[in-house]
């Protein structure tokens, strides 16, 4: 399974359209992390850009993934890059207590 980075591009300024489906976009992606497929979900301080860490088949199996968030249409742009290399603490195992 191939992981990807997903850049995404918010609006400048909020709707009310789009913060009302905050909360379904928020429940989509909780399930797409229980299903594996969203590994990491991030939004930058103000509130421009979000990347997303997703495994996946291939770029198409992740734009059609990402096509599915609520939010995706209001979105103004989408970028989806295949990483070569992906690392990160939670991956790791756990730091082993001598307690």
């Amino acid at each position: 399974m191939a992981k990807f980075v997903v850049t995404l591009h918010l609006p400048v300024v909020f709707s009310e359209d789009f913060i009302a489906l905050i909360p379904r976009h928020r429940a989509f992606i909780n399930q797409l992390m229980e299903d594996n497929v969203v590994e990491t979900y991030a939004i930058s301080a103000d509130r421009t850009q979000g990347w997303v860490t997703m495994s996946g088949q291939n770029e198409a199996v992740i734009r059609d993934a990402v096509q599915k968030f609520p939010l995706y249409p209001f979105f103004t742009k989408v970028e989806i890059h295949e990483l070569f290399l992906f690392d990160s603490a939670h991956a790791r195992f756990p730091r082993i207590s001598l307690n």
